[in-house]
């Protein structure tokens, strides 16, 4: 399903992308699919992340989309568009094609095997989550669109993502568009700075704390600490597991 629907008006702009190139930054990052700019923080639009799997299980949630996820899904689109295919299909194809790319996914799966998440969604590997089983698992982000400072991928600290008005009201869009599809799913923040804004809705009352599984590292090859912190946090994380699958069968 869609949920929200912003395609329509970059259809023109995405098919005059080059063919057959790998994009670039200087072919992506331009006013054409420019949706915001603050200061230095600049939104541009992707279509990944309008597609959502009602039926997910798993949610696992980013900051936001960095570039090597925008220009994956802007050539899955690209090539969606160019055979015809509904704005449905199009998303899903460039959400399919774009969640995590790269060793991000390779030590995502790897830390959620480790997890024994595959056990309890009755799958033989994470992996799966990717291929087979995509219907068990969405992958978001608090901003959904890129979001570059300078740009470079933000990082949630600087500006500081709560402090930042604009930032604020578009991850609080999340909690209002997309948590309300999956009331019951297991949500994943990958990294303190997702896992501070989930801890301030925590504290409101509009998330449940056994629902979120706490203290995951982000998977990025770029968090030289995240072996260090998925070890400190291992524990912890399998009882948080153990619990919400018990209790939501």
């Amino acid at each position: 399903m869609l949920i929200s629907t912003h395609l329509e008006r970059y259809k023109h702009a995405i098919l005059s992308l080059p063919t057959d190139a790998t994009l670039t930054k200087a072919d992506l990052l331009i006013d054409d699919f420019l949706m915001a700019r603050d200061g230095r923080l600049e939104t541009y639009y992707a279509p990944h992340n309008e597609y959502a799997l009602p039926s997910a299980k798993v949610i696992i949630l980013g900051i936001t989309p960095g570039w090597n996820q925008m220009r994956i899904a802007m050539q899955a689109a690209k090539r969606s568009l160019e055979a015809g295919l509904s704005d449905e299909e199009v998303c899903r194809n460039a959400k399919h094609a774009a969640s995590f790319v790269g060793s991000m996914r390779a030590n995502l799966i790897d830390f959620l095997d480790t997890l024994e998440l595959h056990r309890h969604l009755g799958i033989s590997s994470c992996q799966e989550l990717f291929q087979e089983h995509r219907d068990l698992l969405h992958t978001t982000s608090l901003l959904r669109f890129p979001v570059f400072v300078n740009g470079q991928n933000y990082n949630g600290n600087d500006p500081g993502l709560l402090t930042t008005p604009s930032l604020a009201d578009a991850a609080m869009g999340f909690m209002q568009e997309e948590l309300p599809i999956w009331e019951r799913a297991l949500l994943i923040p990958l990294g303190k700075g997702v896992e501070s804004v989930l801890q301030v809705l925590e504290q409101e009352g509009k998330l449940e704390k056994q629902r979120c599984l706490w203290g995951f590292p982000h998977p990025s090859g770029a968090n030289r600490h995240r072996h260090k912190q998925f070890a400190a946090n291992l524990a912890g994380m399998k009882a948080t597991i153990q619990d919400y699958f018990a209790q939501n069968r």
